[in-house]
């Protein structure tokens, strides 16, 4: 993670091409040493992709517990500094507040969340996790801390309904959750749409205004 903003730094480069660069390379490294450790022979890396929630023991469940923590500490802890530097890097650094130091502190937590819930829930369903629901809170909320409150509602709510589908219709629960999640998002739209619908109706029109006073 720290790797990816240190090739933006040094290269100036979108930090689109430095993922794209540091994620190709980890995960070449990742099934050539997987496969090194196998003596040679070819793995399969279907727990990385997909996880798998059914089988998630005490010991998986206390390291997302401590994750947990840690995140949501740090979070609370520095919370108007991230939120400055997310909106507004020139202000922030005006401010004197340090962008490049809690730049790398976003991309480290983020970074936790990924290796730390990995193997448990495959990085598919975690890089879901990551963005859909953000995604779905951010078309409905009208503030950083509502959109943090309902991407976690939102969230919850995919992950009990996929699993809940998953069981009945015997499928697999990681991508049922995230198909879920992204009907969330769907719906989520549909209503961000409708409320700024309404909120345009209820803007009275400014010809209208005048033709009053007159």
């Amino acid at each position: 993670a720290l790797l990816i903003e240190l090739i933006s730094e040094a290269t100036d480069a979108y930090n689109d091409v430095s993922m794209a660069i540091v994620l190709s390379t980890g995960f070449a490294l990742g099934t050539v040493l997987i496969s090194l450790n196998a003596g040679g022979l070819a793995v399969g890396i279907n727990q990385y992709l997909f996880g798998n929630l059914s089988t998630v023991s005490a010991e998986n469940a206390a390291i997302l517990l401590v994750l947990f923590a840690v995140i949501v500490g740090t979070v609370a802890l520095t919370r108007n500094q991230l939120l400055y530097v997310t909106f507004d890097e020139t202000a922030a650094a005006v401010s004197g507040i340090s962008v490049t130091w809690y730049n790398r502190v976003m991309v480290m937590l983020t970074a936790l969340v990924v290796v730390g819930a990995m193997q448990i829930m495959g990085v598919i369903l975690v890089a879901a996790m990551l963005v859909v629901p953000v995604a779905g809170a951010a078309q409905v909320s009208r503030s950083f801390s509502e959109s943090l409150l309902v991407s976690v509602v939102l969230a919850e709510l995919a992950v009990l309904l996929g699993i809940g589908a998953s069981y009945y219709g015997e499928a697999t629960a990681g991508g049922v959750i995230v198909l879920v999640a992204v009907g969330i998002y769907v719906v989520a739209v549909a209503v961000g749409k409708m409320q700024a619908r309404a909120g345009d109706d209820a803007t009275p029109e400014l010809g209208s205004i005048d033709s009053r006073e007159a």
